[in-house]
């Protein structure tokens, strides 16, 4: 069996492996974050796919769904037909800064332009769908002046201030990260729009299954996505539960930059915003302010490594059932780092992960931002 190449090399995946890598990851209680602790146990996806029945069995889960190489195959399939492919991690066209977000999409459904998705000079810009107009001019006048001082403009495709980013930013190249699938665009009406994006060279780009329809819980997915990639967030008016502030929130978590427009306190889609203000980002009022806290920067401080590591030495032997109860002993519904985990049991890191991907796989343990774990009851 060939070995998969480790992402921190300039090798790619052949067609063969780029198929287990998209089994893998539609596969049943697979994340993520749970594709890479799998890869790194077991080295490549061909490997995991054959060792997930008994790891979901070991965790109390018989029944595992994993995608079959006919679904795979179809779905590449529909990505071809729609003009669209899949790219991933190791490729050149992936986000560079998305590599190292907690947790980063092993694959990416992409429609464009890769130069444009790759362009490491990249920033977001996102608020209010209701936006006011002159927040929607505001919104068009910084797009357009970052874009043409070579800034590449990342956001939602939503309404209101999304969409006027988007549609300023057209001549630069601008990223359009949708929720669900790559061929269902939300809202539907911005259809037009997506097509002045792909025919100005710009990128749309999905994390989600082809044919996936949009829940409200694949929203924040997505704003984790556009941050990520991105090496500042722009916030133009945002209420204070608003979509926008899940953004900033995911920012802040990847050391990326938030800059912020302040409004009225009267208007409550300047809550958010100026909430921000309030916490230490960045108060902006024009573009310049922008590129003056940028100047120099390619790339942000990177918190989280990227790439995969195959494992060394031999594989560990299969757990012993009084280590998995001092696990499930030391687990509960409260949400616990990892690393702490480890450190508290005194027990070899990667006989700690297995038995986490043990009873993940079986549904039974759910992972939360900042590389935390609970058990699900």
């Amino acid at each position: 069996m060939t070995a998969e190449p480790r992402l921190d090399t300039a090798s790619r995946l052949d067609e063969a492996q780029r198929l287990a890598w998209l089994r893998l990851i539609r596969s049943e209680n697979i994340g993520p974050s749970t594709f890479r602790d799998l890869i790194n146990h077991f080295g490549t996806a061909q490997a995991a796919l054959e060792g997930l029945p008994d790891l979901s069995r070991r965790g109390g889960k018989g029944n595992l769904r994993i995608c079959s190489e006919r679904e795979a195959e179809d779905e590449l399939s529909a990505h071809r037909s729609a003009g669209a492919r899949v790219i991933a991690m190791d490729d050149p066209d992936y986000p560079p800064h998305l590599r190292h977000i907690d947790g980063p999409p092993p694959l990416l459904s992409l429609r464009g332009s890769g130069e444009t998705l790759s362009n490491p000079q990249t920033l977001a810009i996102v608020g209010a769908r209701n936006a006011s107009l002159s927040g929607r001019k505001l919104a068009a006048t910084i797009a357009r002046e970052l874009s043409g001082n070579g800034y590449v403009i990342a956001s939602g495709l939503a309404r209101g201030i999304d969409a006027a980013a988007h549609e300023a930013a057209l001549a630069g190249g601008t990223v359009a990260v949708f929720a669900g699938g790559i061929d269902h665009l939300y809202p539907p009406e911005h259809g037009p729009l997506l097509k002045a994006i792909l025919d100005a060279g710009g990128t749309a780009i999905s994390e989600m299954p082809f044919g996936w329809k949009p829940r409200g819980r694949d929203f924040p997915r997505r704003n984790r996505l556009i941050s990520g990639l991105s090496l500042g967030v722009v916030v133009i008016e945002a209420a204070k539960a608003s979509g926008s502030l899940h953004t900033a929130r995911f920012a802040l978590e990847q050391n990326r930059e938030i800059f912020a427009v302040p409004g009225s306190p009267l208007d409550a889609r300047s809550e958010g915003a100026n909430r921000l203000i309030q916490q230490g980002a960045a108060l902006i009022t024009c573009s310049q302010d922008i590129l003056d806290a940028l100047s120099g920067r390619s790339e942000p401080t990177l918190p989280f490594g990227s790439g995969f590591s195959e494992p060394g030495g031999a594989a560990p032997e299969e757990p012993s059932d009084k280590i998995r109860q001092r696990i499930l002993t030391a687990l509960g519904p409260t949400p616990v780092e990892v690393d702490d985990l480890i450190r508290d049991l005194g027990e070899p890191p990667r006989t700690v992960h297995v038995i986490l991907l043990e009873l993940e796989l079986a549904g039974r343990l759910e992972r939360h931002r900042g590389q935390k774990v609970s058990l699900v009851y």
